[in-house]
């Protein structure tokens, strides 16, 4: 049985997070200049491309056909090129912004977090290898232009990554309306197995890609017969995680393991998750993990993705957008993946293609319950991916 959080005596590691009134004034401009990039100056972008550049570009008899097409007349065009400035710096600017108050507070978090992995007081466990191998594409990149992203050590029972993606996340989307707090992934995931598959209680579920496990403590609530386990290869976010968990008096298991190849028997878990995952890691470590996913589900198993939308499923304008990040956020993978037809990639899994999804469900948390009935009935469609919906794939295993 999980502890209740008020039972223990510990600080919440991230209440140790203390900014100043100056260091919470940027932080709170830099998140508002990202949303001013994101969501105002994308707007204006599509605009200006449909209403001036596309036409004037048909009536010359060169409309574009493709995203590339429309990335070489975009890319040189003023309102463009400003809009991608913004963007890119306010996304480095999110991670900047943190960091003095997680450098003052770092030695007291890593005596909370080695004194929470020493007791565990909830229940939970955290399993390190010293001498785990952390693959190139990710010690080798600052993915979303993080600096150190999930697995850079700076010291002994580092949890600093585990702050600096975990509060500059905070910036990053503190002004989104969609995405006002941790884990409304998971939520809505968790909603719709439940509206979908009533009676589903999984025994076992795993988390890919977990980093501190925002995306996981959800499916706890959802779930509470569940054992939970979490795995990521950054150790520092790892620890970050289950101070966390235990805290919150969750239980939870999270160790270090690249999800290309677990350490976890056949058959294990009922539930296996992800999100944001998988167009970060190169396309065959992709195939790599959902053939593993495979062998870890047992049979009547689930397992769901949240993902970018693939290139067929969205119009290509939107590819366009999407595929800014490949050249501009440190996300070498991100097209590569994109051009994929997730149904394919789970039946070279050796899933059966009658056992695939792919669809785009609403977040939980703002769509409302009737228009969600309305969308299970069919009447309704979900909002896009990044602007009230999520974009989902994945596969039952029959036997």
């Amino acid at each position: 049985m999980a502890a209740r959080a008020e039972d223990i005596a510990t600080p919440n590691i991230d209440e140790l997070f203390r900014p100043t009134h100056d260091e919470r004034a940027r932080q709170s401009f830099v998140s508002m200049l990202r949303k001013h990039a994101i969501i105002d100056l994308r707007a204006a972008v599509r605009r200006h491309y449909e209403s001036e550049v596309a036409p004037a570009l048909s009536a010359r008899g060169a409309a574009p056909a493709t995203w590339r097409d429309i990335e070489r007349v975009m890319e040189p065009d003023p309102l463009h090129r400003l809009y991608s400035t913004l963007r890119y710096n306010a996304q480095e600017m999110c991670y900047l912004s943190v960091q003095p108050a997680i450098e003052r507070a770092l030695p007291e978090m890593i005596d909370l977090a080695r004194d929470l992995a020493t007791h565990n007081p909830a229940g939970g466990t955290l399993r390190l290898n010293p001498q785990f191998e952390i693959p190139r594409y990710l010690h080798a990149l600052d993915v979303h232009l993080a600096p150190g992203w999930v697995t850079a050590e700076h010291t002994e029972d580092d949890v600093a990554q585990g702050a600096v993606v975990g509060f500059g996340g905070k910036v990053f989307t503190g002004q989104h309306p969609y995405r006002k707090r941790p884990g409304v992934v998971a939520e809505s995931i968790a909603h719709w197995i439940q509206r979908t598959r009533p009676g589903f209680t999984p025994r076992r579920i795993l988390d890919l890609g977990t980093t501190a496990g925002k995306n996981l403590l959800p499916y706890k609530s959802a779930f509470p017969q569940s054992e939970a386990h979490g795995i990521d290869c950054g150790a520092p976010v790892l620890r970050y995680g289950h101070a966390l968990a235990e805290h919150e008096g969750i239980v939870v298991h999270f160790s270090q393991q690249n999800a290309e190849r677990t350490d976890f028997p056949d058959g294990h878990f009922d539930l296996i998750v992800s999100s944001f995952f998988l167009h970060e890691i190169p396309l065959k470590a992709t195939r790599n993990v959902l053939r593993e996913c495979h062998r870890l589900l047992s049979p009547g198993g689930l397992m769901v993705h949240m993902e970018l939308p693939d290139a067929s499923s969205v119009s290509e304008y939107d590819n366009f957008f999407w595929n800014w990040d490949t050249h501009n956020n440190n996300e070498p993978f991100y097209t590569n993946y994109r051009e994929q037809d997730p149904l394919r990639l789970c039946e070279e899994a050796g899933f059966l293609p009658a056992d695939a999804f792919k669809l785009t469900i609403p977040d939980a948390a703002s769509f409302g319950e009737e228009r969600y009935a309305r969308f299970l009935k069919g009447e309704l469609a979900a909002p896009p991916h990044g602007s009230g919906g999520w974009f989902i794939f994945g596969a039952e295993r029959r036997g």
